[in-house]
């Protein structure tokens, strides 16, 4: 039976990541690097800005120091909030969907952004109220696809009474990703993936339960389904 839902953020709910892609853009020609848009779609989506940093080093055969990461944290945190201040806008049909599936089932957040940059934003869209949970980047220590970031929701959501007894398992949770490496952090964690062709291509999300194109596509019946 399916129990709670768990989405993904950049990409999923907000169109951030064309933001997101120009701050690593820049800091990759800081170093002489080119960062082109087809590698970042790639390579870099679902990973947080830790994961992001370390691998744009790694993919040049470079290490980079804690020092120098949390530079580079602190100055990608810093434009990045300047960028958002007004908010940014949804991706086409995600507000309706919430809306609906928050009259059905508790909603929780799994993103590798940070905490302050998600609860800004969801403000702003009107829909901060509807998430009873946020696993954000401030609460894990490994990046998707490492499952961490999902199992934190999980145990967060757990400790709701309606979600409490019975104790929620991960196969009762369906998680909403947009990106192939979300994918595997979400089954890696025992749940169900939707996947939303948002940033990638049909194709490279057929390891997800359910593919659609947008939300528009979705059928939450069917999806509920495929729980029982």
């Amino acid at each position: 039976m399916l129990r709670a839902i768990i989405f993904d953020f950049d990409g999923i709910l907000v169109d951030s990541e064309p933001f997101i892609m120009k701050l690593i853009q820049e800091m990759a020609a800081q170093e002489g690097w080119l960062l082109s848009e087809e590698d970042y779609y790639r390579d870099y989506l679902a990973l947080d800005d830790r994961g992001i940093i370390e691998h744009l080093w790694r993919s040049h055969g470079r290490s980079i120091s804690p020092v120098r990461c949390d530079e580079l944290l602190a100055w990608k945190a810093c434009a990045y909030e300047k960028i958002i201040h007004n908010g940014l806008p949804p991706i086409s049909g995600a507000a309706e969907f919430v809306l609906s599936a928050a009259g059905h089932f508790p909603l929780a957040i799994a993103s590798g952004s940070l905490q302050r940059e998600i609860e800004h934003l969801l403000r702003k869209l009107g829909l901060r109220e509807k998430f009873v949970v946020l696993a954000t980047a401030d609460d894990c220590q490994r990046s998707k696809p490492d499952p961490e970031i999902y199992l934190t929701a999980l145990s967060r959501l757990r400790e709701f009474p309606q979600l409490h007894k019975p104790l929620l398992q991960a196969g009762e949770c369906l998680a909403i990703e947009d990106a192939p490496l979300g994918i595997v952090a979400a089954h890696s964690a025992g749940m169900k993936c939707l996947a939303l062709a948002h940033s990638r291509p049909p194709a490279e999300l057929q390891h997800a339960d359910w593919v659609a194109h947008q939300f528009a596509g979705v059928d939450l019946e069917i999806i509920r389904a495929g729980f029982a």
